[in-house]
């Protein structure tokens, strides 16, 4: 008896040492935006960023009141993907919410950015001048030679309609 046990004993504790093993955290769900309507949000980032439009829900009730830390919530989310990557677009249609300052800067606590992979950037650049986006940043920029990581990339930041901060990005051979 004593022999089952300690054989036990020895398989909760490998199992625990390889519970413990496995990371906690293991990817990223999704990216969230909070936008003023679902639908003008959705248009732009299908129509100018090719973003594939994946399902929409509402949701409401006191789960979401206590997680959202906002009384008598009442949100619609719409889900986007690009590629692997999946963002949430959401519309609180009560009680509604502040827009972005429109004085903020990249250096603000509050800012955030995605960064979207373009393969050619003065093409995509383009395209984004086509659709009139607002600039963020004077135009696309080099990042310079003299730090080797990053030198040759391609970056210009703009925004989306509801004044969130997006980046297109090009990396040149080898980086990226």
């Amino acid at each position: 008896m004593r022999r089952v046990g300690a054989r036990l004993l020895l398989l909760w504790l490998a199992l625990a040492a390889a519970a413990a093993a496995e990371p906690l955290t293991t990817g990223v769900a999704a990216i969230g935006f909070t936008v003023a309507d679902a639908d003008r949000s959705a248009d732009f980032y299908s129509r100018v960023l090719d973003f594939e439009r994946l399902d929409e829900r509402e949701a409401w009730g006191s789960a979401y009141d206590r997680l959202q830390g906002v009384f008598g919530v009442r949100m619609r989310v719409v889900r986007m993907r690009l590629g692997d990557e999946v963002i949430e677009l959401t519309e609180y249609l009560t009680p509604r919410g502040r827009p972005v300052p429109p004085d903020s800067r990249s250096n603000d606590h509050w800012f955030q950015h995605v960064a979207i992979v373009v393969s050619d950037l003065e093409r995509a650049y383009s395209h984004l001048r086509a659709h009139r986006v607002k600039h963020a940043s004077s135009g696309p920029q080099r990042l310079p030679d003299w730090n080797p990581n990053a030198g040759g990339i391609e970056a210009f930041y703009f925004k989306d309609p509801d004044g969130h901060v997006l980046e297109l990005i090009a990396f040149p051979p080898g980086k990226g």
